[in-house]
């Protein structure tokens, strides 16, 4: 049998559930429905859950021989910005999670490794750790508004979706460019500005 580390869990933490009631015989099942806040540093560097955003939790807690199967979908809005143009984006996310919550002394212990299965707590289950993996995986490491986003233009650095379709920037070949001081013009092709 192993040691685990655990520490206390408040049962009226918002991702905490209590299984008290849930008989450990298998094929017993509650359902859990709640709306909790986002814990913080909920995502990736460009897109995340905003930290305190509602949170619904749809969620079926069933006994089984080793533990709880915890399984079921979270949904939240998800912000952030686009990696190519830096426009804000905010959409809606729903990812389904599924995790074992071994009971103590179980025969996982010999089984699994400590940090293959979460494990319950004094009937206790610390949701964070597995809501938090299902979210950041399913969230883009580089979101884009839109899959067609053009970006921004290398030169001004505007939008390209905020410019006039004929933008664009004089190239000057550096190789002209003192030749076009000397005689007035900015390049090979314009005419030299009489001297006065």
């Amino acid at each position: 049998m192993s040691a685990h580390s655990t520490k206390h869990l408040d049962p009226r933490a918002p991702l905490v559930l209590d299984t008290r009631d849930l008989p450990r015989g298998a094929g017993s099942m509650r359902a859990v429905q709640r709306v909790v806040p986002a814990p913080a540093e909920l995502g990736l560097q460009l897109i995340g859950v905003p930290e305190g955003a509602d949170l619904t939790l749809d969620l079926r807690l069933e006994s089984v021989s080793e533990g709880v199967l915890v399984s079921g979908t979270v949904s939240g809005e998800v912000t952030g910005e686009c990696a190519r143009c830096l426009a804000d984006i905010g959409e809606s996310l729903t990812v389904n999670i599924q995790e074992l919550f071994a009971y103590a002394d179980s025969a996982t212990d010999e089984t699994t490794d400590e940090d293959e299965v979460g494990r319950l707590q004094d009937d206790m289950i610390d949701l964070e750790p597995t809501l938090r993996d299902a979210v950041v995986l399913a969230l883009p490491v580089n979101p884009l508004c839109r899959e067609d986003c053009p970006g921004l233009c290398s030169e001004c650095g505007a939008r390209w979706d905020d410019l006039p379709e004929d933008h664009s920037h004089e190239q000057i070949d550096p190789r002209w460019a003192k030749l076009g001081k000397l005689t007035g013009s900015s390049g090979p092709d314009e005419p030299a500005e009489p001297a006065p």
